[in-house]
């Protein structure tokens, strides 16, 4: 893979799970908290995991 397809697919994978995040805490903590709140704490912390996984997914990618 070239070194453009990796940045791309890395940002893309951040901000895929800063959306994700942000849903799922929502859906999650929506009620308890507010949706806003909620919201803002996913889309904070979801890429915590997000990006770990983006970047284990393109090492694995880029020896295939």
């Amino acid at each position: 893979m070239a070194i453009t397809s990796l940045l791309i697919a890395w940002v893309l994978g951040i901000i895929a799970s800063i959306i994700g995040g942000a849903i799922g805490g929502m859906i999650v903590g929506g009620k308890h908290i507010g949706y806003g709140v909620a919201g803002w704490m996913g889309g904070f912390y979801g890429p915590i995991a997000g990006i770990v996984g983006v970047i284990v997914g393109l090492v694995i990618a880029s020896f295939i």
